[in-house]
């Protein structure tokens, strides 16, 4: 689906996110001042924002626009997020389908089950860039990588549900936002678009 601007003139722009930024442009409180925001990456145009989040500790794809009614379809649990998540553990095929079929995770202090979604483990290790903060290495027993796709995006859920199954999350990078791709952009990399074709 094509979303272009209706009268106004929206900008809309991809980011890579790096390891260590919120995915917002002002401080929301004391504990946070010493935060990194997206505006270090980009002088980005007034009235822009952050289409979904992904949380401090979590890398790649995030789109940015100046049109709410864009921002408001992305985010409506029609389009496609696709993220691959590093797991401490060696992933079973059991727990693989029980994160396609759903998992109960907390959220808002409730207990919440997940949609079904789409997950399978990386015969290889996907090409991303080191991240600036080390991973434990194998010496610390083994790690796996799956591909994971969701519809839905509640706060800290891949993490969440990875844990749910026995095997926590050590690294997360969203690679996917319907058909845009984190692709070969480098760690803090900005690109400004004419459209999002989502």
């Amino acid at each position: 689906m094509e979303i272009t601007a209706e009268k106004q003139n929206h900008r809309h722009f991809i980011i890579y996110k790096p390891y260590g930024y919120l995915s917002q442009f002002i401080n929301n409180g004391q504990k946070q001042n010493s935060k990194r925001l997206l505006g270090e990456l980009y002088d980005f145009p007034n009235g822009t924002m952050a289409i979904g989040r992904l949380d401090e500790k979590s890398e790649g794809l995030l789109l940015l626009t100046t049109d709410g009614k864009t921002s408001n379809h992305i985010c409506s649990g029609k389009v496609e997020k696709e993220y691959y998540a590093q797991l401490d553990g060696n992933i079973t095929d059991s727990a693989i389908k029980k994160l396609e079929e759903g998992v109960e995770i907390g959220f808002d202090g409730k207990k919440y089950t997940t949609n079904p979604c789409k997950v399978f483990k990386l015969s290889t290790l996907p090409k991303l860039p080191e991240r600036t903060k080390k991973i434990r290495d194998e010496r610390h027993g083994p790690t796996s990588w799956i591909s994971i796709t969701l519809t839905e995006g509640k706060f800290r859920q891949v993490r969440k549900m990875s844990s749910a199954v026995g095997f926590p999350t050590l690294r997360l990078v969203r690679i996917r936002v319907g058909s845009i791709l984190l692709d070969k952009m480098s760690v803090g990399e900005v690109k400004e678009l004419s459209d999002f074709y989502i």
